[in-house]
């Protein structure tokens, strides 16, 4: 079992930026993918970005060139930089991590506002 615990959500005006972090703790040997996912009022949770332990990245169309998703494996940390943030970004962010044997788990998501 993992354990994740995010930080770094908040509030920010439109163009700003803010860095998320996940860490993760526990069977930590067991994880293959870490990526972020958001949910906003009413809507569905949709992917945002996802990093593979190789580093490999994929990102939605809406976040690319705006969001950068990395990686500290010694850290057991994936971070999220969103940059030019737009209001439409404003959501619950969760972060998630995709186990070598097919199984995942959730953090306990973390507010972004983007006002404008």
């Amino acid at each position: 079992q993992v354990q994740l615990v995010e930080s770094g959500g908040g509030l920010v005006q439109a163009g700003g930026s803010l860095r998320l972090s996940c860490a993760a703790s526990g069977s930590i040997g067991s994880i293959n993918v870490m990526g972020w996912y958001r949910q906003a009022p009413g809507k569905q949770r949709e992917l945002v970005a996802r990093i593979s332990s190789g580093g490999s990245t994929n990102y939605a169309d809406s976040v690319k060139g705006r969001f950068t998703i990395s990686r500290d494996n010694a850290k057991n940390t994936v971070y999220l930089q969103l940059s030019s943030l737009k209001p439409e970004d404003t959501a619950v962010y969760y972060c998630n991590v995709a186990y070598y044997w097919g199984g995942n788990s959730w953090g306990q998501g973390t507010q972004v506002t983007v006002s404008s």
